[in-house]
């Protein structure tokens, strides 16, 4: 029986397009059975290289109702749909059917999502209303946004699953992995459910199940935290639109409406563009990204750089100007509006040989933990960790983070900052977050990740959702307005980072070794970089502010 489960966890990697996947599992099979144990190894490996090269592959988009758009990215072809206000209208086209939208929790995503759908769905008759579990504290603040009881917006959370059309499930994902099935059971006949996440599908693999076949299933997935989804819809509101760049992926297509409903679903939430991916290749990027560069990784860079300039001699507060302040300074604002190699360009001579040697020797080391992370996410284990951290909270509840020396200077800093424009490009610091950066690109990229998925999940959600807020109020207020998931995995991973970079990355510079020209020439030629300047040019018109006012409430102090 186990045999049997991994034959079909192996068809379902190898073969992701559903319409061929049980002829072709069967000759997968039947292979393996001729050949025996060790030769379906052999073939399987040689398969699954074949379809790695292919997976950013994908059928182009389908749809009556928005206009695509072809996008060439670093010699691949891809296709979007640009979002904006003015599309508003063809929402109605787009949720033909649909009278009731549940949203279902009320954690980071769920608050932004659910009052962007009810702004941009306004006067189409389309009702959208929350779910919570019976006694949930969370009642109250959902009521203080303008849902509530008497005009049937809010209720309990499997009730409103019963009579939702579209169930969009944002309730955290281990709760996901513990009630799916009561979940699976609520749905009507022929409705839909949509995810933020691929992290339901990643445990449904893991324990050989799968969604039910008489519903449709799709991901709507914005590449930043709820707080921003909100915030960028509400600063954007007179430049026909700003918000967060989403991918879509459709899963099931139980009723053939699934692709319009997930493209309706990222444009009401105001995605100025959306991306296709696979829910499989969504929620691999999606954990490992979180726990890299989005957020464990520049937690533990920070750390080790910040140490490393106060034993050269800095105070500490230009320690934290040199290392965090420059990352969300200089760094990533520049990536953000030029691109990566941008950042590069404005070094010459000591600081371009400065930049070099800190890419040199910090690529390789943040490499090795990226892969590891990729390998963990890919295997199910890192999605196993998730559901068992979820079992030991009564006991372990998730630990502060931003109490350490580091950040308690980082607060003296930001209240004595009177401009950006006084925040120091280091060259050090940019040499050893750039090169974690392609670090992360680079293991997408072997993974047949598309150019789309690889820049988002790599760079935009870092510079534009991410890295402002830890900008504007610390580590904590960055990492903890993310996903549970996501919590728990920039804990997990940025120490290992910390000490990769201080044990192998500051040692090598230390004992003298120099550039290796070779990084630095592949470096300098990647063919990322003109995905990232091609995104860059639609990166939402307004900058996030963080500080204004918002109808979404960010944790604080957690």
């Amino acid at each position: 029986r186990t045999s049997i489960w991994r034959l079909q966890q192996l068809g379902a990697a190898l073969f992701p397009s559903v319409a061929m996947a049980r002829t072709q599992l069967a000759t997968v099979v039947t292979l393996g059975v001729l050949l025996g144990c060790s030769g379906f190894r052999l073939g399987a490996h040689a398969a699954k290289k074949s379809w790695r090269l292919q997976a950013s592959t994908l059928d182009r988009i389908e749809t009556s109702v928005f206009k695509t758009e072809d996008l060439s990215l670093s010699g691949t072809q891809e296709q979007i749909v640009r979002g904006g206000r003015d599309l508003f209208p063809l929402l109605k086209d787009a949720f033909s059917g649909i009278e009731k939208i549940g949203v279902i929790g009320w954690g980071s995503q769920a608050p932004a999502q659910a009052q962007n759908l009810r702004d941009s769905l306004e006067g189409t008759g389309i009702k959208v209303k929350i779910g919570l579990r019976e006694g949930s504290r969370s009642f109250e603040s959902a009521r203080s946004v303008g849902f509530n009881e008497e005009d049937d917006t809010l209720g309990e959370m499997f009730a409103t699953i019963k009579e939702s059309d579209l169930v969009i499930l944002l309730i955290s994902d281990a709760a996901q992995a513990k009630t799916y099935k009561e979940i699976f059971d609520a749905m009507k006949s022929g409705a839909t459910l949509g995810l933020s996440h691929g992290f339901l599908l990643g445990y449904l693999d893991s324990i050989g199940e799968d969604f039910p076949e008489d519903i449709n299933v799709i991901a709507v997935c914005p590449k930043g935290m709820g707080p921003s989804v909100r915030r960028l819809y509400e600063q954007g509101k007179d430049v026909n639109g700003a918000g967060i760049n989403s991918s879509f992926a459709v899963h099931k297509n139980a009723n053939g409406r699934a692709g319009e409903i997930a493209l309706g679903w990222a444009v009401a939430l105001g995605s100025p563009f959306v991306f296709q991916t696979t829910m499989r290749d969504e929620y691999k990027s999606d954990i490992y990204g979180e726990r890299g560069i989005l957020l464990g990784a520049v937690h533990g860079i920070v750390e080790a750089l910040f140490r490393r300039y106060i034993r050269d001699g800095m105070s500490p507060e230009d320690a934290f100007k040199h290392s965090a302040e420059s990352i969300t300074g200089q760094i990533t604002k520049t990536i953000s509006t030029e691109g990566i190699l941008a950042v590069y360009e404005k070094f010459s001579g000591d600081d371009k040989v400065a930049f070099q040697k800190a890419y040199s020797h910090a690529y390789g080391p943040a490499r090795d933990v990226l892969q590891e992370i990729y390998d963990e996410v890919a295997s199910g284990n890192e999605i196993r960790s998730v559901v068992m951290h979820g079992d030991r909270f009564a006991d372990f509840p998730m630990g502060k983070i931003g109490e350490t020396y580091t950040w308690k200077v980082g607060e003296k800093v930001r209240a004595a900052r009177t401009s950006d424009a006084d925040i120091p490009l280091n060259p050090f610091t940019a040499g050893v977050y750039v090169a974690t950066m392609m670090a992360q690109i680079d293991v997408l990229l072997k993974g047949g990740h598309s150019y789309s998925e690889c820049v988002n999940e790599s760079v935009i959600e870092a510079v534009d959702s991410l890295c402002p807020y830890m900008h504007a109020k610390g580590i904590s207020h960055m990492v903890d307005n993310c996903s549970t998931t996501a919590r728990l995995g920039s804990r997990k991973w940025a120490p290992r980072f910390d000490y990769m970079i201080e044990q192998q990355a500051f040692v090598a510079i230390d004992n003298g070794e120099g550039v290796k020209a070779d990084l630095i020439e592949a470096f300098e030629n990647h063919s990322v970089h003109k995905a990232v300047v091609e995104c860059c040019k639609l990166r939402p018109p307004v900058d996030i502010s963080v500080t204004a006012e918002s109808s979404v409430k960010e944790r604080e102090n957690i």
